[in-house]
Parts: C-alpha cells; structure tokens; sequence
C-alpha cells in the first residue's frame, strides 16, 4: 500500500492537485455516483496508509454527507490515517446560541467530522468566541493556520504603505499581522451586529484615511453588507484608494459588482474557496502544515 495520496472529488481537483504538486504526493479523484433521488454513492481509489482528503467546506449540506459516507469507504479500504483539508469550515459561524431555540451548530459540527478524522486543517476558523479549537472535534488535532501571508502577498506592497482597516475587535491580530506584513499600519473598528447584513460602526476618528490607500480585510464575507458600508464611509473620509482582502469569498457576482460601484477598486480572497476574485494561493501554506504527513 502506498504511503501518502491526495484525494478529493471532481469540483476540488484543481486546487487539490496544486497542494499534492506542493507535496510531492500523487493525486487521485473520488469517484461518485448519483442517483435519480439524489442519494449519492462515492467510491474511493486505491488506498494509501495516509489519505490527505481535500474539501472545501462551503455550500456544505450536501457536501458533509459526501464526506461522511466517504470517510466510512476510507476505513473499510484500509486506509489508516484520514486528514482532512477543510481551507473553509462551515457552521462556525454560531459558536454561540445567540437566542432562544437555535442550536450551537459549532458543536454539531464537530462531533460529526471530529471522529472521522485524526487530523483537521483549516484556514481562519470563523471562531470568535472559542479558544480552543480542538475541544470543538473531541481533541483531534486541528491546525487553524493564518492566511496573513499569503493575502499579503497577493496584496502587495508596491507605493505607500497601506492603512489596513479590520471590521471588528475580532479582526485585531491578523489585521496587524498583515499591516506589519506591508510595512504599513492598522485601524480596528467596533462593530455591533443588528441582523444578517445589518450592521453599526463605532468609526471613532478617521483622520488618517485622508489620501491613504486602505485596505479592507475581513475573515469572511457573504452578504456585502459589512464592506459596502465600510467603503462609503472611507470614501466620505478622503480614503485615495479602497480594496478589499478577504480570506473565504462567500459572495456572488452581485455583491461583487456592488462592491466595484460603491468605489472598492480590487477585491482579493485566498482559494480557500474557488472565487473570481482568488488572488492568494493557499496551497504553500498548507503544504508546510503538512510536511509532517510525508514521513514513513
């Protein structure tokens, strides 16, 4: 049996392919078959010791399904090592129960993927409220890396330094990592949160947007509301220039054609999630998070 493969269904196989290439592993597509009820059947390739499963956690209902069946292939085959490439993991976002009747879908979550896998690797888990990322999988091992570097790369640091401005208290270490990746410096915003896409600023003093080049960062993004209310804002303050990093580009082409009218000049995010505005290749970055798989 082999040592290590990648693998991952058809709609991943770009990206997948680019981190086994990074790896130095062979890559293999999971085969699955539909049927005319929309049960769906996977059929795993040949097995290796150590399976590195790449999948993307967006648009998730029908893909946590896929991978739970998939995962049970991988066992009975024999594979003996399962690590799964989640770059975006869904249903972190309520790491709370925030009101009566909801459920804490954060650890849902978790108990279905955390005893299928022995190793979980994200990229900027939406977990605001939760220090412990492995206690939400039962203790297996999660690496939750930072896409500070990449973003700052695909960013760039051409011309003045930029001011790089984060939505929300939550945003303040990796919006200064990334502002001291640029050499420039950092505003962190309060933000209260009224109801989906509606939110209120605290702005404060924004003396220093006037003719600078500000970049928007921000973990996730799906509605718009949140950036399309910071740009008119910025734009108000005398900001030369607006753009926007993100790293899990949730949004449709309708925000994103929004985002350019309300002045925003570029939008980048990682492929974390296969996006048109994919600027920022993660596959470097989960390669060195994974180098230790690659020993016997």
């Amino acid at each position: 049996m082999r040592a290590l493969a990648v693998q991952a269904f058809a709609h991943s196989e770009r990206a997948a392919r680019a981190l086994a290439d990074a790896l130095g592993a062979p890559f293999d597509p999971i085969g699955l078959h539909v049927f005319p009820d929309e049960e769906i059947l996977p059929a795993v390739p040949t097995p290796a010791r150590t399976v590195i499963v790449y999948e993307p956690l967006d648009h998730p209902n029908s893909k946590l399904i896929r991978l739970l069946l998939t995962a049970d292939a991988w066992r009975r085959s024999g594979v003996e090592r399962l690590v799964l490439v989640a770059p975006y993991l869904c249903y972190l976002r309520q790491d709370a129960v925030f009101a009566p009747g909801q459920p804490l879908s954060r650890d849902v979550i978790g108990g279905l993927l955390g005893p299928r896998f022995d190793r979980i690797v994200t990229v900027d888990a939406h977990l605001h409220r939760t220090e412990d990322i492995s206690a939400v999988f039962g203790g297996a091992r999660v690496d939750n890396l930072s896409a500070a570097p990449a973003l700052a790369e695909a960013i760039g640091g051409a011309g003045a330094a930029p001011l790089v401005l984060g939505p929300d208290r939550e945003s303040a270490p990796w919006v200064q990592a990334l502002a001291a990746l640029l050499g420039g410096d950092s505003v962190v915003l309060s933000k209260t949160r009224i109801g989906d896409g509606m939110v209120e600023f605290d702005f404060g003093d924004l003396g220093r947007v006037e003719g600078r080049r500000v970049v928007i960062v921000d973990d996730v993004c799906s509605s718009g509301g949140t950036v399309l209310r910071l740009a008119a804002r910025l734009s108000q303050a005398g900001a030369a220039r607006i753009e926007f990093a993100v790293v899990h580009a949730l949004f449709g082409e309708a925000v994103r054609r929004r985002m350019g009218e309300a002045g925003i000049a570029r939008v980048v995010s990682t492929d974390s999630i296969t996006h048109p505005t994919n600027a920022a290749p993660l596959a470097g970055l989960l390669a060195a998070a994974l180098k230790d798989e690659r020993a016997p």
